[in-house]
């Protein structure tokens, strides 16, 4: 770490820096950020992009008075470091760690969490209302990326914020274009006059004069708007946001640290909502993550002196059984088509829009939109099958149940990242799907416990009516099925008997099978003989299986990844109730009312008591209970 991280009582000495410090400063933040990346992974690209912006927002707002809202952590790690958490950086995204994202818990900095992109323009427009209704002397400022801004929710802040015309400061963080030389310096000569101060008193002064003129005044203020705006729209592409109620400044350098700080103190000094457009670039002072940013967006631990990745053996995922099969089918069916929410990546997609771009569709960060264009395509008679991840998918809750389910229309969602997924924490575990899926009317709720599962359920959910959803986690494949590519259609509602048993039953989904598996082992070895049902529905549940258990009079205990309120243990204790079975003994194990940080997901398991061993110490207690119970039963986890 160099010497001034080490040294200065962070954020509040930065504004007593020198300007050429400042420089120094930025550099050891990239250096950090590149050191702690390459041990413990993380997103590494866009960060290093932020690395000016950051340093020139702590030097002219002062923060946490002045309010910083950044959209997602994806920019924010020069912010971190900044605000008194070098020290601790390399244990980012690790177990009881550094978040990888904004955590209020963590820091007064973070004066607002997040995860989802999107959200940095509403947020701030929250606090500075607030600020306006309790007379607080503070700035507010959003920090949002271009690909933030392209969620719905972020043009309905802006709409807003032109609306109601509160001092109010949004930046753009734009990675993604180039602007060249010579509208850059035009751009930036612009910049330096509409900023100065002598130009916005004489244009107040100036509007005010020409306001009090007689019945002409009016009109002619409007005149002098409308001719600058059509000035700068020729020159800058601010016109727009202009129209919003939004003064426009840039676009700049966001790397030029030093007429960064001159800018922000300039804008500063403004009154009202006020857009300045930065223009940065991924990767910024590490020559591999500048030449390959897509690659470098979410690194794993890696050399930073080759600026390769630590070898390890190849794993396939669940996301590429999913990319294989849906290929596979589209190969076959040219209605099959398939829609992400800017994560043609992380969802596998990419060979896919390789293969038929006309049928691929990337609707940016835009899950509502995403899902509700997929109605319109199935209403078409197309086979829309849309990819997004658990969490974001929540987004989406609306046009699920109003768009797709209400008119029964065959769309299948393809749910990854459903459970626990490590290192992104809180804001990214896929622990609620099953919940907010399962109650909405004609929704059919699949989940695979192996590779050959998945791409049977995918296959059954191109050919169901209705709409579906395959949930699946973000793990490597179990590796027992290498012809998984063949499996015919799986049946739905239908479980599978993995070992027959008796007395009790574990009775589990998606990776809770691996580990139910485990568990009896463990139990095996206390002289008992579990049932283990692999339950692949979850709705529907295998009614005739649970008819067969209440037979025997075997106890039931239920496995799930997933929070108890609402999810698959609920599902079974409903069934059982609407079957009319007789109360029998019912423990629920899995996630208690509570958000589950982030972590090694192994760690998590056991810590929840979701592995084997915790889950044999479960069973091994309630066995032993004495205690008849309704089933409502117990919950633990």
């Amino acid at each position: 770490m160099g010497t001034l991280l080490q040294t200065l009582n962070l954020p509040e000495d930065i504004a007593g820096l020198e300007r050429e410090q400042l420089l120094a400063l930025a550099e050891e933040v990239r250096e950090k950020i590149v050191d702690s990346v390459s041990v413990t992974g993380g997103h590494l690209s866009s960060n290093l992009g932020t690395v000016e912006l950051a340093v020139a927002l702590h030097r002219v707002f002062h923060s946490p008075t002045d309010r910083l809202v950044w959209d997602v952590g994806h920019q924010a790690y020069p912010h971190k470091i900044l605000t008194g958490r070098a020290h601790r950086f390399d244990t980012l995204r690790q177990t009881d760690g550094l978040s990888g994202f904004l955590s209020i818990f963590e820091s007064e900095h973070d004066v607002f969490g997040a995860g989802h992109a999107g959200t940095a323009c509403s947020a701030a427009l929250g606090a500075a209302l607030a600020r306006d209704l309790l007379h607080e002397n503070r700035r507010v400022v959003a920090i949002v990326g271009d690909g933030g801004l392209t969620a719905g929710m972020a043009f309905e802040a802006l709409n807003h914020a032109g609306q109601l015309g509160r001092d109010f400061l949004v930046i753009l963080n734009d990675n993604s274009w180039s602007i060249s030389k010579n509208v850059g310096a035009m751009a930036d000569y612009l910049n330096r006059i509409i900023t100065g101060q002598f130009y916005n008193r004489a244009k107040a002064d100036l509007e005010s004069l020409i306001g009090s003129l007689p019945s002409v005044g009016g009109s002619m203020v409007k005149m002098m708007h409308a001719a600058e705006e059509h000035l700068k729209g020729m020159i800058v592409p601010g016109t727009w946001f202009e129209e919003l109620g939004f003064r426009y400044f840039g676009p700049v350098d966001g790397h030029d640290l030093l007429k960064l700080v001159d800018t922000l103190e300039s804008i500063k000094k403004l009154q009202g909502p006020i857009f300045l457009h930065c223009i940065t670039k991924k990767g910024k002072g590490y020559s591999p993550a500048e030449e390959a940013p897509l690659k470098w967006h979410g690194a794993t631990p890696f050399d930073k002196v080759v600026g390769k990745p630590h070898k390890k053996s190849p794993e396939i995922a669940y996301t590429d059984v999913f990319a294989e099969t849906l290929v596979s089918e589209a190969r076959e069916d040219d209605r099959v088509c398939a829609i992400t929410a800017a994560m043609a990546t992380g969802t596998g997609l990419v060979k896919f829009a390789e293969e038929f771009p006309e049928r691929f569709f990337d609707a940016g960060i835009a899950e509502q939109h995403a899902v509700t264009v997929a109605a319109g395509m199935a209403r078409g008679g197309l086979k829309p099958v849309v990819a997004i991840y658990s969490t974001f998918l929540q987004r989406a809750f609306d046009q699920i149940v109003h768009d797709v389910a209400l008119q029964n229309l065959p769309v299948v969602f393809a749910v990854d990242r459903a459970g626990l997924v490590g290192a992104d924490g809180a804001t990214h575990q896929g622990v609620f799907d099953m919940t907010y899926l399962r109650m909405i009317p004609n929704m059919t709720v699949l989940c695979p416990s192996n590779e050959a599962e998945l791409a049977g359920m995918l296959k059954t959910a191109l050919a169901h009516g209705g709409p579906i959803a395959v949930r699946y986690p973000r793990v490597a494949i179990t590796g027992e099925h290498e012809d998984w590519l063949e499996t015919p259609p799986a049946p739905i509602g239908q479980a599978a008997i993995l070992r027959e048993g008796s007395g009790v039953a574990l009775l589990a989904v998606g990776t809770m099978v691996g580990e139910a598996l485990g568990a009896a082992e463990r139990l095996m070895a206390n002289g008992l003989m579990p049932w283990v049902i692999d339950m692949r529905s979850v709705k529907p549940l295998d009614r005739s299986l649970l008819r067969r258990l209440a037979e025997l009079k075997t106890d039931i205990v239920t496995l799930e990844e997933h929070v108890l309120a609402g999810g698959f243990g609920a599902a079974v204790m409903e069934a059982w109730e609407e079957e009319g079975l007789p109360p029998t003994r019912m423990l629920r194990l899995g996630i208690q009312d509570a958000f589950v940080e982030h972590g090694a997901r192994e760690v998590m398991l056991g810590r929840l008591g979701l592995d084997a061993a915790g889950i044999a110490e479960s069973v091994r207690g309630f066995t032993h209970c004495p205690v008849a119970l309704h089933p409502a039963g117990l919950a633990r986890g």
